[in-house]
Order: C-alpha cells, then structure tokens, then sequence
C-alpha cells in the first residue's frame, strides 16, 4: 500500500517503513506525527482525492532533527568592489513512515518513552573519593603534557659582519 501526501508544499509518495528527509516539522526525535493531507491512497485499489481524501492520514516517527549543507550565495559585480557572500543551511527533518491510516483511524504504534533512557545514566553515583584522586593525577598528567607539547625555540644566530 502506498499514498502521497503533501508537507511543506511538496507531495511526496511513501510506503510503510519507507525514510524519507522533509522539510522541518515540529516534533522530538521519537515522537509520531500525522499528514492529514493525504492525496493519493493505493493498493489493490486506488482512492483520488478531491483534493485531499477524508479521513485518511500518514503516521510516521521522528527519527531527526537536522540542517542539511551549507550553501552559499556569492554574487559579484565586476569592477565595481561589489561582492556579496550569503550562507544558508535549510532544516529538515528525518521520518520513518510507519502507517497509512484510512476511515479516521488513528495510529497504533506511539512513541517511545523518554523517561527511560534519562533515568538510567542518573542510577549509577560514582564514589567521592576516587573522583578526587583521579582528578589529581589527571591534573598532573595535564601539566607535563602542556609543557611537552611546546617545543622550544633554538637560540637565534649571532650576525657576523663581512
């Protein structure tokens, strides 16, 4: 089954399980989102919308949140000193599609849970008093490495008259 629909004035067709870059949609990474401006939805049987069919809906999970690559605009005009130079880096989004819903149905995956994930670095407290040794030695070893990395200059040349 597959459908196309439409975000950030782009359509785009997809499948189930399908990864797909759009441009920036609100949302963390984990979270479902829905289109609700769906198109086109096919399969053994193909359903047009007039523009958009009723009901049906794209579920799909976040997976990123990301800025594509520079691009930079130069414009010069010659032999006039006029230059202009002008970076952008557009935002997009990274999603998985993972449903095509029809008849107003909602999606049946949700995303996953966050508290999970925070809670277990937080579990684990280390010791006080091994903190504070390696923090010494780690100290040290900092300082004779501060003063390894420097080479030092060799002694400048005397100048001698001809």
């Amino acid at each position: 089954m597959f459908a196309v629909f439409k975000t950030g004035g782009k359509q785009y067709r997809v499948a189930a399980e399908d990864v797909l870059k759009v441009d920036k949609v609100t949302g963390e990474p984990g979270e479902i989102v829905e289109f609700g401006e769906v198109l086109v939805v096919g399969g053994d049987d193909v359903k047009l919308g007039a523009p958009t069919i009723a009901g049906a809906t794209v579920a799909a999970e976040v997976l990123e949140q990301s800025r594509g690559s520079k691009i930079i605009a130069f414009k010069k005009r010659r032999r006039k000193n006029s230059r202009r130079k002008r970076g952008h880096r557009q935002e997009f989004t990274l999603l998985r599609i993972t449903e095509i819903l029809t008849d107003g149905h909602k999606p049946s995956k949700t995303a996953k849970p966050k508290a999970e994930t925070a809670a277990a670095p937080a579990a684990q407290p280390e010791p006080a008093a091994e903190t504070s040794e390696s923090a010494t030695g780690a100290a040290e070893t900092a300082k004779s490495k501060t003063s390894a990395a420097k080479p030092k200059r060799p002694a400048a040349k005397e100048k001698t008259k001809k």
